[in-house]
């Protein structure tokens, strides 16, 4: 059953399509705003609180993008975007301004009920077990508000570039499957979908300056996934085989025994 609390933004200049996807959110016990165009998302969306927004590219006036663009600069709410053109460069824009998935059209009531659920789960995620802050390096993760510093400096995420980095330090040291990652973020839906992963680290990166010469965290392991690293300077780790839920893990570099 759906959480009646959300409150979802579609926008979308086509009305039949408008109504569908209206239509069948409600049915599942959502409430829904609907906008005919860019400049009308955006005029509710300052008067109104939103928990998801689904936003389709090709809106006249204001496309899609500059209203992901303008909801970026305002709150970290999730983001789809509706496409009808599934190319490459229409993909890298949307995860570029911001969105947090996509849907390209037709799709039919399944994937559309999928991925709002995956994206209101991953924006609501319940905290771990840690209650106060915890240090990785120079980063410092607050589980409960759901924050992160990075060198004194707080950074702004989404809630799935979040959820990301969350995942990659709780398994510091260990690495973790193209697979593992998009199950354990996005859901089991998005098990294939490995360009997610990678326009997201490389948004962790650029926002945290994690790719730098001085601070390489986040290691790429080709092929395979990635490795979060709290001490880049650390040894590289020795690969297990994967186990049963699609992980690599990797065995943590043992202490000397002079401390």
């Amino acid at each position: 059953m759906a959480d009646t609390n959300s409150i979802i933004l579609v926008a979308d200049d086509e009305p039949a399509t408008l109504k569908y996807v209206a239509m069948n959110l409600t049915a599942r016990g959502y409430q829904v705003i609907t906008a005919s165009d860019g400049l009308e998302a955006m005029k509710v969306f300052r008067r109104r609180v939103v928990d998801l927004a689904m936003l389709d590219i090709t809106m006249p006036g204001m496309d899609g993008f500059e209203v992901c663009r303008q909801i970026r600069m305002l709150s970290a709410i999730p983001v789809i975007m509706l496409t009808a053109r599934a190319r490459e460069a229409d993909i890298v824009e949307a995860f570029d301004c911001g969105a947090d998935d996509y849907v390209t059209k037709p799709f039919g009531v399944k994937e559309l009920l999928a991925r709002v659920r995956s994206a209101i789960r991953r924006s609501t995620g319940q905290a771990g077990p840690e209650s106060e802050p915890v240090s990785y390096g120079d980063l410092v993760l607050d589980h409960g508000a759901r924050r992160v510093w990075h060198a004194g400096q707080e950074a702004t995420l989404t809630s799935t570039e979040y959820s990301l980095l969350s995942l990659l330090v709780r398994n510091s040291e260990r690495v973790l499957t193209h697979r593992f990652i998009l199950e354990s973020v996005w859901g089991g839906e998005y098990s294939t979908e490995k360009e997610y992963v990678r326009a997201y680290i490389y948004r962790l990166r650029s926002k945290m300056n994690l790719d730098s010469d001085q601070c390489d965290h986040i290691i790429s392991m080709p092929g395979v996934g990635y490795i979060f690293k709290a001490t880049p300077s650390e040894p590289e780790p020795t690969l297990l085989p994967g186990n049963s839920n699609g992980s690599v893990i990797a065995e943590p570099a043992q202490p000397s025994s002079n401390g």
